[in-house]
């Protein structure tokens, strides 16, 4: 069965089933007879099936009781009233309401196909029946059918912006994880390389030693305010601070860095900077390394970097780093391409200039 909409509905359900059993109530209590009785009982079975299968979802319920109602109701009352042939109407038009797929529409049809059944046998005037029952299943469907058919459109839509929103803050969530990526995979390959210079020249030059231990100090709260920075969206990277950087920290672990660049400003310095940080980190971890060389030149209204590195024996492939940084390049129209041939690993990125 499927979900009924909101309380309005409901009501409007419950109005509709009241109105198709007042005709058989007023013929029911026109009946002279003692057996006026048992066709208000059987009126009474089925209000009473309606509000179960309508409360419970048990639409077995009012089949199995519009089923009694048969021998019930269906001989009471003027022949020229047509008893049960409102209560077949009534059940035409709320199946395809309560049922889904094709059984909504084959129930329907088996209500109007048995209101003839029984108005041959009753009144023998099945075409009559057929037509009372086909008349009242339509109007309960105009009239019930297309606020719930509204209903479910604005279900459908309410739960589309929930989704959305969903979506939004996974995304969120997804570009802030790649932020603090960038922004603490390089401070932090720092900071072990310095600590653990430190810690082999502790005891041949203590002076070099505490100069790195104090580097490693500064780089850590240099790397704790980006990321508070990050936390309050106010992070902003300068690129040539950037550049310099990253030679100094390359040619202070023995690798030879040559620099290339021009002026590079905006959206696209910045994320040309996260980038770099981004290259030098692989450099430092995934590599022994003895050159590095950074061009950065302008052409075709784009802005191109390419970090070219020796010693690479990580396989060919994207890792997280240059996932999350494909994918933060995309949203501002840029791309990442990486190489390897040989031993010699090629990062190229890509900005509107």
């Amino acid at each position: 069965m499927n979900d009924l909409p909101h309380t309005a509905l409901r009501g409007t359900l419950h109005v509709l089933w009241v109105a198709t059993l007042a005709v058989p109530l007023i013929a029911v209590l026109n009946e002279p007879s003692a057996t006026r009785w048992l066709g208000v009982l059987g009126l009474l079975i089925l209000a009473v099936a309606y509000a179960v299968a309508l409360r419970e979802a048990r639409l077995w319920v009012l089949v199995a009781a519009t089923l009694v109602s048969i021998p019930l109701v269906a001989p009471v009352g003027p022949h020229d009233m047509s008893t049960w042939a409102w209560i077949g109407g009534g059940a035409a038009g709320f199946a395809p309401l309560l049922l889904s797929g094709v059984w909504r529409w084959l129930a329907a049809i088996g209500a109007i196909v048995l209101s003839g059944v029984v108005g041959t046998f009753v009144a023998h005037h099945a075409t009559t029946y057929q037509m009372i029952s086909a008349a009242v299943g339509a109007t309960i469907i105009a009239m019930a059918g297309l606020p719930m058919w509204f209903a479910g459109l604005l279900a459908q839509a309410r739960a589309g912006r929930e989704a959305r929103a969903e979506l939004a803050v996974s995304e969120e969530r997804l570009r802030f994880a790649r932020d603090v990526h960038d922004l603490l995979g390089h401070r932090l390959t720092v900071i072990a390389l310095k600590a653990e210079l430190a810690g082999r020249l502790a005891e041949s030059d203590p002076q070099r030693s505490a100069t790195a231990a104090f580097e490693a100090q500064r780089l850590a709260s240099s790397a704790l305010e980006e990321v508070r920075d990050a936390v309050h969206g106010y992070r902003a990277v300068n690129f040539p601070e950037q550049l310099e950087a990253v030679r100094d920290v390359l040619r202070e672990a023995g690798i030879r860095c040559t620099v290339t660049d021009v002026p590079v400003h905006g959206e696209g310095a910045t994320q040309l900077a996260l980038a770099l940080r981004e290259a030098c980190t692989n450099v430092l971890r995934h590599s022994h390394a003895t050159w590095c060389m950074i061009d950065v030149a302008e052409e075709d209204g784009k802005v191109r970097m390419t970090v070219t590195n020796d010693g690479t024996e990580k396989p060919s492939g994207e890792g997280n780093g240059i996932r999350g940084m494909n994918e933060r390049l995309a949203a501002v129209g840029g791309k990442v391409c990486a190489d390897l041939s040989g031993d010699v690993f090629t990062l190229q990125v890509v900005v509107p200039a």
